[in-house]
């Protein structure tokens, strides 16, 4: 499994998994899946830096692959 600091970085926003599904246009379940160290597509990826506030260009920081 991949591992990422999706939730890490969610939470120092106290960020609910709901309202960053909501904000990033996504299923909570895909978040739940995201979170699980899941993989997952680059457009989702996006849209998970966006709705955290965060550029593409930062995605080393929170996705680890």
């Amino acid at each position: 499994m991949r591992h990422n600091n999706v939730k890490n970085f969610r939470e120092q926003l106290l960020m609910s998994k709901a309202e960053l599904a909501r904000k990033a246009g996504l299923s909570t379940l895909t978040i739940d899946r995201v979170e699980a160290g899941r993989p997952c597509r680059l457009d989702t990826k996006r849209k998970i830096l966006i709705a955290l506030g965060m550029r593409f260009e930062d995605k080393d920081q929170v996705f680890l692959d």
